[in-house]
């Protein structure tokens, strides 16, 4: 939902007739995920994706037709298509995509703002029986959900859409609904992961800005006034001067923290790893030599943290790819980061 927000805010600001087209469901080697985007005006303007290229042509003559009829439409692609050498998915993969009519009603809103305010929400939208297309209902972690798809509906939906709070992730629904069945796409909305950066170092710069293009929120610690500066990392979501200890009291560590440590200097090493240790963050990657490291170890060790804790820490930090620039260190770092939050061994 993140791509095409900024687009649909100000697309809607200027009057705009808007169609938006998401996947819901994919078969095989899809090109997007559930859950991709792509928004469409009667004018032209384009944003987001549902295939990387391949469907979209025919995804908006379609949703010219949506926005004619005022009635939301599933649609599939694959290679099995009549039309599959115009329009098929060339990876082999399958998808539907629900097509749609852009209306930011009360639930579509009040996700928007969980989005904003950095809270979960599980998005519900029913695709079928037609009568039921495009309804909505928003979940949160606290607090009453906002709208509804059908009274018969809701509370099997709120049921099964509560572990997505935690787990995130889509799940395509079906439900009994008199003599039909409701087909149901539900769709976690989490806070974007927070990368938070110990030392406003030279790699510092590069790393902040290839981050926030992978969608992390970013913040960058560092106690030294002239370098952690608003100048230096405009693209940060907040620049604090503070200690570690400082700042991790302000920002929190949460499972979806990021912490890299890029200071070299011990006064800062050592309060970032034992406050990271103690947290649940999903990375903590640390600059510096392997003897570098085994010394920071022989402190931790004296602090009472054990061999399993200690080995939480990435160190040297980021993949081996070979690259010494600040630019090619970032990337490495970002690589190593990508890899740990798909669970991937890289």
């Amino acid at each position: 939902m993140q791509d095409v927000l900024a687009d649909l805010e100000q697309w809607t600001e200027e009057g705009e007739e808007i169609a938006l087209a998401t996947v819901v469901k994919t078969w095989g080697s899809s090109p997007r995920p559930q859950g991709a985007r792509f928004a469409m005006t009667r004018g032209g303007r384009l944003s987001g994706s549902v295939s990387g290229g391949c469907v979209e042509s025919d995804v908006f003559e379609r949703a010219m037709a949506v926005l004619d009829s005022g009635r939301p439409e599933l649609v599939r692609y694959g290679v099995s298509d009549e039309m599959a050498f115009e329009v098929g998915l060339s990876c082999g993969g399958t998808i539907d995509v629900f097509i749609e009519p852009y209306r930011p009603d009360g639930a579509w809103l009040a996700a928007r703002r969980a989005l904003a305010e950095q809270r979960p929400c599980v998005l519900a939208t029913a695709l079928s029986p037609p009568s039921l297309a495009g309804r909505r209902l928003a979940l949160f972690a606290e607090g009453e959900p906002v709208g509804g798809l059908d009274p018969a509906l809701d509370d099997a939906v709120i049921a099964e859409a509560r572990p997505l709070l935690a787990a995130g992730g889509t799940r395509l629904l079906e439900l009994p609904l008199g003599t039909d069945d409701a087909s149901l796409f539900l769709e976690a909305l989490l806070p974007s992961p927070h990368l938070l950066i110990v030392g406003a170092t030279h790699v510092a710069m590069p790393l902040c800005g290839m981050a926030k293009t992978l969608g992390f929120r970013v913040s960058v610690i560092d106690a030294r006034s002239p370098f952690a500066t608003r100048e230096r990392f405009p693209e940060a979501d907040e620049v604090l001067v503070a200690w570690p200890d400082e700042a991790f009291d302000r920002t929190g560590l949460d499972a979806q923290s990021y912490i890299v440590v890029l200071t070299h200097d011990a006064k800062f090493d050592i309060p970032t790893l034992r406050r990271a240790l103690r947290s649940p963050a999903r990375y903590i990657g640390v600059m510096g030599s392997r003897a570098t490291h085994e010394r920071r170890r022989a402190r931790l060790r004296e602090m009472g943290f054990t061999e399993d804790e200690m080995a939480r820490v990435r160190a040297p930090i980021g993949l081996d790819l070979g690259g010494r620039t600040p630019e090619e260190i970032a990337l490495a770092i970002l690589a190593q980061i990508t890899a740990v939050r798909y669970g991937r061994e890289a």
